[in-house]
């Protein structure tokens, strides 16, 4: 107990005031009394009134420091008694299987070594209650348990009862007259609940991936010509039992669109509206989507480039004609602000390196700013698989001609580590154990590691891919295999080493074209006192074969980039050259093409595929 005193004028107070010589305070261990006096909020040297003290007793009360305030007046002396709350000494949780103690501690604003709040508890408690929530478990029920502990300190323990999942029963649509509930759920991130309701996660109820799938089904929708397409609701209803969701999305579809007339227009001087008119690859009568008309944005603004046209901007202004239902787009170009890049932050990558993310942008530091670039970088960074979430938004810089690119990603897991079994007649009882990883050592590489072992046959493979080599869009591949036999079900002994490198690099905007070098050793033996048959009998006498050989392959794909997204081509055709040493000499030619195209709606796929090859010998 410490007493502090002062004086005060000496004038007459009346009922509705007090005059105090001394306060007197109590119960107070670790917070002083001059903290206490100035969160009061007494004022020294003058009369206090009842409200004044009644303010002085909230002030108190509502600071969070204390369980319990009691403000006294006893003729000249004002005795402020407080009981502290205690210090938490240890946070832990119990009850909780589906979500680790480390996840849960990042939810809870209460700290060890700091003072308890029973307030901040149960915002706590609800917190790791809509964490389980996010997870599907809206049964979840978290309750804060204190345990005391010597020098006024506790033990704070959430109790979690996690309850089941809550599953989506049902997806169903109303509205919807050109697709059918089937194609529909395929669009949706979010799953029915199935056969395989134990392994599918995502068959969950997550309010926020809800509002995500109306989002899909509008991109669905657009991209197929229906611009005016709304959804006018989407309800989730509980079952009876409490035990699943019956969801339902209120689908207006509208009428599809058509691409009409296409025009270009220039306002700037030397560019010739008619040579951007060129490089427009849609046409008039395709089914209208947005993505084609960006498509053909970044075709011109790329061409802009080529011919050093800095700042150019296109604006496509869409003429909407309901008579014969088409959209007449006409692409504007003109010389947009004198904005650069002054800089690309990037935060939350704390295993992924920096220039993993900016190889993603095509612009760099002093780079002339375009949106659409950054809105395509955007996408690039999510389809790499190694966030979370991504966000890239653009801000001002240190001046209005300067922008600054923030990248806020959040990481996730990219590895694996799989083990399996085998059971073979001829090569026994096997183990197979394989690792992988997509961004090895936060460089965007991947790795993979197999091992493959049984009573009589090993094989080991590492492969290897560098996606940007020395920073350009050129795929550097490494492929080596190691195997051998040894099995008393056959009559001969195998050895095989195979050494591939490739090179993979874009030569259009749909095709890529590969490179690779194979060095292909193999060794048969034949087994003591066993016959063998005609051939093999050959092979074993022709001893080691060495095939060194170098091919190439080109591919072109449009089934996920093309201008209609129901249909699409892949092209393949590739030729290796034996005989750059080693023991053989061929040329083997292969040639692919598949089409796709998904009619009744989109609910049936057909899909065509032809394929051959030929294989010349020479003679060494």
């Amino acid at each position: 107990m410490l007493s502090v005193a002062w004086l005060v004028p000496a004038p007459h107070a009346d009922a509705q005031s007090y005059q105090f010589n001394t306060v007197q305070i109590d119960g107070n261990e670790r917070i002083g009394d001059s903290a206490i006096l100035s969160r009061a909020g007494i004022a020294r040297g003058r009369a206090i009134s009842a409200g004044e003290l009644n303010d002085a007793y909230q002030n108190l009360q509502a600071s969070g420091l204390f369980e319990s305030v009691a403000l006294e007046p006893r003729g000249g002396t004002l005795v402020i008694t407080v009981v502290e709350f205690p210090t938490i000494n240890r946070i832990s949780f119990e009850g909780n299987a589906r979500i680790d103690d480390e996840a849960l501690a990042s939810v809870v604003d209460s700290d060890e070594r700091r003072v308890f709040n029973p307030t901040q508890a149960e915002k706590d408690a609800n917190a790791i209650a809509q964490a389980y929530s996010n997870d599907g478990r809206i049964a979840a029920r978290v309750q804060p348990k204190v345990i005391r502990r010597d020098q006024n300190r506790v033990d704070l323990v959430f109790e979690v009862f996690e309850g089941d999942n809550v599953e989506i029963e049902r997806l169903s649509f109303v509205g919807n007259r050109e697709y059918s509930d089937r194609r529909l759920r395929r669009v949706l991130g979010t799953k029915q609940a199935g056969l395989f309701r134990r392994l599918i996660k995502r068959d969950t109820f997550v309010p926020e991936r809800i509002e995500a799938d109306q989002q899909m089904l509008r991109d669905f929708y657009l991209s197929r010509g229906y611009v005016d397409m709304r959804i006018s609701a989407a309800n989730a209803q509980l079952t009876e039992e409490r035990d699943g969701y019956f969801v339902q999305f209120n689908v207006q579809e509208g009428q599809q669109f058509k691409f009409g007339e296409l025009t270009v227009t220039s306002t700037i001087n030397g560019v010739n509206a008619e040579d951007y008119r060129g490089v427009i690859k849609t046409k008039s009568g395709a089914v209208y989507s947005p993505s084609l008309v960006e498509t053909d944005i970044a075709r011109m603004e790329r061409k802009a480039i080529r011919d050093g046209v800095d700042f150019l901007r296109v604006e496509p202004v869409v003429t909407r004609n309901d008579r014969d239902l088409t959209l007449n787009v006409e692409y504007r170009i003109s010389r947009g602000p004198r904005v650069f890049v002054e800089r690309i932050d990037i935060e939350g990558n704390t295993t992924t390196l920096d220039r993993v993310v900016r190889r993603q942008f095509d612009s760099v530091e002093g780079d002339p700013f375009n949106p659409r670039e950054i809105r395509e970088s955007a996408e690039r960074i999510r389809a790499l698989g190694y966030f979370e979430s991504a966000e890239v938004n653009a801000r001002e810089g240190s001046s209005p001609e300067q922008v600054v690119v923030d990248v806020n990603v959040v990481e996730q897991p990219t590895g694996s580590l799989n083990f399996g079994g085998s059971f073979s007649s001829s090569d026994g009882i096997g183990v197979a154990v394989s690792f992988a990883e997509d961004n090895f050592l936060g460089r965007g590489q991947k790795l993979k590691l197999t091992v493959s072992t049984a009573e009589d046959a090993q094989r080991y493979g590492f492969n290897f891919i560098e996606p940007s080599l020395l920073g350009r869009d050129v795929a550097f591949g490494l492929n080596l295999d190691y195997a051998e036999t040894s099995s008393s079900f056959n009559s001969f002994d195998t050895e095989r080493i195979v050494f591939q490198p490739t090179l993979s690099f874009p030569v259009s905007e749909n095709g890529r074209l590969s490179l690779n070098y194979t060095y292909d050793d193999l060794e048969m033996s034949a087994r003591d006192d066993t016959d063998t048959g005609f051939v093999v009998a050959n092979d074993i006498a022709a001893g080691r074969q060495v095939t060194s050989s170098i091919g190439y392959n080109y591919s072109y794909d449009t089934r996920r980039a093309g201008l209609d997204p129901t249909s699409g081509v892949l092209l393949q055709f590739g030729q290796d050259f034996a005989g750059l040493g080693g023991d053989t000499k061929f040329v083997k030619t292969t040639a692919k093409a598949i089409g796709e195209k998904r009619i009744f709606n989109e609910e049936v796929t057909l899909r065509a595929t032809l394929q051959g090859g030929a294989l010349a010998w020479s003679e060494g």
